[in-house]
Parts: structure tokens; sequence; C-alpha cells
């Protein structure tokens, strides 16, 4: 035998078995570009594009159709999202389903421009959505198999590129005379092959068994297990986070013409962008010092509360600039949270045989806040204005801190 094998065969040292594992920073790295390939699919498309196209189709009902079109995607993505998780745990083939979703995303891309009316462009995004989760739901579940606990905030904070890069996308294609108006989806197409393809084609990561084995068997007559607190803690905490950052997205631009009337559309998008980008390098230092001192949950605590001041800083703020510096806290704030909550959850997901099927119903989160956020701007705007939102918002978010303040620290 050779000395090469010998050392194959022998078993850990004592000190290599304490020694923390390591996925590569290379997967690490690719996998963080393929999330950020969802983001480029849907930032540029279901906000700049779509709009537009919904206007040409439906004239002065576009509103209205648009609100369905976001309200059927919600429903597919969550529906699709489970259920591709699900798949891709019965098949263990995360990557071709990644890959087979990245494929008809595309075309779905590419194809959707060819619908003349507005039902044939309702039955397209859906369909598109159900692609794109495909994808996503999958490529989710796979960093689960991938990336012990030890890294798990490093790769939170890698995942806070993704909605830059989407938001830094929809800038690039709507850039004057740079892309023509007819080529944006194209190049979008493009940029989010471009992203996912390397991880799919060039990632080899690291194998750890434990991330992968299925849990031990039951006895005849015990129940399976059901979700842990700390899963439907975390849960929870999301929700309540992103029915605030939803509520922000579809109002922000009301809310800023409210406080500023003069204020320029380029402005506006300068401050979401700057949002995004400053949280990048926060997110990657807390989930590093999350990493190091093992305590994962605690960056989560203290960005869900700096979320929270910040709403009440936007409902409280006793001029413009005031209130522009408060959303930038609260931007920065809820970016890192939820970058930082996604690589956490896979923590503590019960069952790595279940992994994709629950980050489904994680992604739910995401989803259901688009169904609960209009009635309540619907209540509260109209008869009490945007500053009654952002407290009940505030309020929301500090459930949050709450329930992830008190959740047993893992050992």
């Amino acid at each position: 035998m050779s000395s090469a094998a010998r050392r194959r065969a022998r078993p850990p040292t004592m000190l290599e078995a304490d020694a923390p594992r390591r996925q590569s920073l290379r997967f690490l790295l690719l996998y963080a570009l393929a999330w950020a390939g969802g983001a480029i699919a849907y930032v540029p498309f279901l906000t700049i594009w779509l709009p537009g196209r919904m206007t040409q189709l439906a004239g002065i009902a576009d509103v209205q159709m648009l609100g369905y079109v976001t309200f059927s995607g919600a429903i597919a993505a969550s529906l699709s999202g489970i259920g591709f998780g699900w798949l891709s745990d019965r098949t263990g083939n995360r990557r071709g389903w990644v890959l087979t979703g990245l494929a008809l995303t595309i075309a779905l891309l590419l194809l959707v421009p060819l619908a003349q009316d507005i039902w044939s462009l309702v039955g397209m995004i859906i369909a598109w959505q159900l692609a794109l989760n495909m994808m996503l739901g999958p490529l989710s579940a796979w960093a689960g198999d991938c990336v012990p606990d030890e890294q798990k905030g490093l790769l939170g904070g890698l995942l806070a590129f993704s909605p830059a890069l989407g938001a830094w996308s929809g800038a690039l294609v709507t850039l004057p005379g740079l892309v023509p108006t007819d080529a944006r989806l194209i190049v979008v197409a493009s940029l989010v092959a471009a992203a996912v393809l390397p991880a799919l084609l060039l990632g080899r990561p690291r194998p750890f068994a434990d991330l992968t084995a299925p849990p031990p068997p039951r006895a005849a007559g015990v129940p399976a297990p059901r979700p842990t607190g700390p899963a439907v803690r975390m849960w929870l905490a999301r929700l309540l986070v992103q029915i605030s950052e939803a509520a922000l997205f579809a109002y922000l631009y009301f809310w800023f013409r409210s406080i500023d009337p003069d204020m320029h559309d380029s402005e506006k998008a300068g401050l979401f962008s700057i949002a995004l980008t400053v949280a990048i390098p926060i997110a990657l230092l807390s989930g590093r010092w999350a990493d190091r001192h093992r305590q994962p949950f605690r960056p989560l605590v203290i960005s869900a509360a700096i979320s929270a001041v910040g709403m009440v800083g936007m409902a409280l703020a006793p001029d413009a600039d005031m209130a522009k510096a408060s959303y930038l806290l609260f931007g920065i704030a809820t970016t890192v949270f939820l970058a930082l909550h996604s690589g956490q959850t896979l923590r503590i997901l019960p069952r790595s045989d279940r992994r994709g099927r629950d980050l489904g119903i994680f992604n739910l989160t995401n989803t259901v806040p688009s169904l609960i956020m209009p009635w309540l701007t619907i209540s509260l705007v109209p008869g009490f204005g945007f500053d009654a939102l952002f407290l009940l918002l505030a309020g929301l978010t500090t459930l949050a801190v709450l329930l992830l303040a008190t959740m047993p620290r893992p050992r």
C-alpha cells in the first residue's frame, strides 16, 4: 500500500477530528454567484419590463392586471418552491433540477415578448414562475448539502450580493444607449446563464456525509418528528421582517413622493442601490463573526432591531433628509438580516432528506407577504398615512427580535 493510500485509510487523529470543517471558498463564491442569478432573472424582468409590457397590452387597466399577475405569481412561486424542492429530495439530483429550471427560465424570458394579448402574457408569467422556482428550490437545498454549520454565517454574507446584483443588472439593461429596448430580455437571459452555469459546471464541493445522511429509521408506532422550535421561530421571524420589506419595496416610490415631491427618480433608485451595496460588507463581516464566535443568531437579532429603529425613524422624521437617512438604516439592516437568515436557516431544519421541501415551506415567507401587505397598506395609509404603517411594521419587526433573542444558543 502506498503512503498516500495509508494516509487515506488511517482514522483521523483527535486534532483532525476537532478541526473546523471547511467547504472550499471557490465553491462558496460560485454558489453565491448562482444564487444571484435568480435575482438577476426576476428583478429587471418584474420591475422594469413587465410593467411596461402590461401597459402596452392592458392600457388603463394595467395596474389592475399587474395586481392579478402579482397574486397569481405568488401562488405559483409558493407551490412550485415546495414541489420542486421535494422532487429534488426524492431524486437526490439537485444539479439536474437546477439546470432544467435554468433552461426553462431562459427560454421563457426569450419567448414572453411574443405574447400578444394580456391572458397569454399572464399564462407565460405563471409558467416562468414555475420554471424559476424549479431552479431556485433545489439550488437553495444544495447549499444545505454542501456547507457545514461552521461556514453558514459566511454563506449568508455572500448571499447579500444577490439583491445588489439584481438591482445592478436592472440598472445596466436600462442605461440609455447601451441596450436596445427589444434586446433587454436577451441580455438578462445571458446574465442569468453566466451567473448560474459556473457553479453547475465547475463547482466541485467537498462532500460532508453528515450533511446528507438520512435520519435514523423510526421504530414502529413512533410518530414522525415535527418542526423544531428553532425552525418555527426562524420561519415566523423572517415572515415578520419580510412583511416590512415587501411593503417598503412596493410603496417606496409613493412614500418618497409624499416626503419630497421634488425628488427625482434617479435619487430614489440611488438610495435603494446604496442600501443594497453597503449591506454587502456588513453582512460578510457579521457572518464571519457569527462563525468564529459560534453566535449564529446574534447578528440576526441586532440587524432586525436596527431595522425596527429605522422604521420608527421613518415614521417620526421631522424632515426629508432624516427620513431618507432612516430609510438607508432600514434598508441596510433588512438586507443584512435576510441574507444571514438564509444561511442560518439551513442550520435548524430538522431533516436532511426533506431539506428541499422544508426550504420551500420557508420560501412562503417570501411570497405570503405579497398577499398580506396590500391589506395592511389599504387599511392604514389612506386614513392615517405612512407614519402609522411604519410604526406597525416596526412593531412586527420587534416581535421578530424577541423570537430570535430568546432562542437557545446552539452547541
